[in-house]
């Protein structure tokens, strides 16, 4: 959505509260300079599904094998 100028967010506050809400972003501006972003104060936390990945990776038994020592000097920070 572009920027919405302040005399149109007052006129039609509640549309943009309700399009906020609804997840999408609404810019309110002074000219073509933005000046606030309205959103929502509470967004529930998406809710997670236990094994939504299953089936979708697959790590071979050299993921869990030791790192290359080049690699192991880079994570450690033994540059």
């Amino acid at each position: 959505m572009k920027p919405v100028p302040i005399s149109k967010a007052k006129a039609e506050l509640s549309r943009l509260i309700a399009r906020a809400c609804a997840g999408e972003e609404v810019v309110i501006a002074r000219g073509k300079q933005p000046l606030v972003r309205l959103v929502p104060v509470d967004r529930p936390a998406p809710l997670r599904k236990f094994g939504a990945m299953k089936g979708k990776i697959h790590l071979d038994d050299s993921f869990f094998g030791p790192l290359p020592d080049d690699e192991l000097r880079a994570w450690e920070g033994d540059d």
